[in-house]
């Protein structure tokens, strides 16, 4: 199967605003996460793309407008990666939040939490699964076990996906860290993902591409005994 990068867009007006923006209109990149932005250009350079995927969010397709653009790819709009459907706390103060008796089930049972007027947690973790390898099998189809395809998503969705990918239950996702601008890479195979970054804030990206298969190597699918040759 491909190797997927799962980018968080980059920083926006709402990140450090202490505003829930959630699916508010006209969330743009802030001057830092234009520069983010461009700067991917350069940061994705040894990493060969078959197809970037993004939320129908303005902020993540302004994320990946630069990258897009210099490697000549169209983009293709995912609506089961959308942000979370925070129902009425949308635009809400996350200081007045605090107060609500479904923060400490967010932060604690996130399995369980349900927003007023919007979607569960769990219920975003299995739109985006499903979607993720549902585009993986497609770009596995269409250009082969070692392609590399990149999506595009919000730091929640790509937490949930990662605690999948980790064999994790729902409820520990809160322990992953997944900043604005950040890469996390999963390589999924027939019987198991493995996860090669997460939140990772660098430039070097090469180590992610698959290598060419060697006759002693394991199966893909196969962890390797005390670990990788570190190819």
């Amino acid at each position: 199967m491909a190797t997927v990068v799962m980018l968080r867009h980059a920083r926006s007006s709402a990140n450090g605003s202490g505003v829930l923006a959630g699916r508010s209109e006209g969330v743009e990149l802030d001057e830092t996460g234009r520069s983010q932005a461009g700067g991917l250009v350069d940061r994705l350079a040894s990493v060969p793309l078959s197809s970037v995927v993004v939320s129908p969010l303005l902020r993540c397709a302004q994320t990946v407008a630069p990258l897009v653009a210099a490697r000549g790819l169209t983009p293709v709009v995912e609506d089961d990666l959308a942000e979370v459907d925070y129902g009425s706390w949308t635009g809400r103060a996350i200081k007045d939040l605090l107060a609500e008796p479904l923060w400490k089930v967010v932060q604690q049972h996130p399995s369980a939490a349900v927003f007023p007027g919007g979607e569960g947690l769990a219920a975003v973790q299995a739109r985006a699964v499903a979607a993720v390898r549902a585009h993986d099998a497609r770009v596995t189809a269409e250009f082969g076990d070692r392609a590399v395809w990149l999506l595009c998503s919000h730091g929640d969705v790509i937490k949930s996906l990662l605690a999948d990918a980790l064999g994790q239950h729902l409820d520990s996702f809160q322990r992953i860290v997944v900043d604005p601008a950040s890469v996390s890479v999963v390589r999924y195979t027939e019987t198991r993902p493995f996860v090669l970054r997460v939140n990772d804030s660098g430039k070097e990206l090469a180590g992610v591409v698959p290598p060419e298969p060697k006759p002693e190597d394991a199966p893909a699918d196969q962890a390797v005994v005390g670990g990788t040759t570190g190819r």
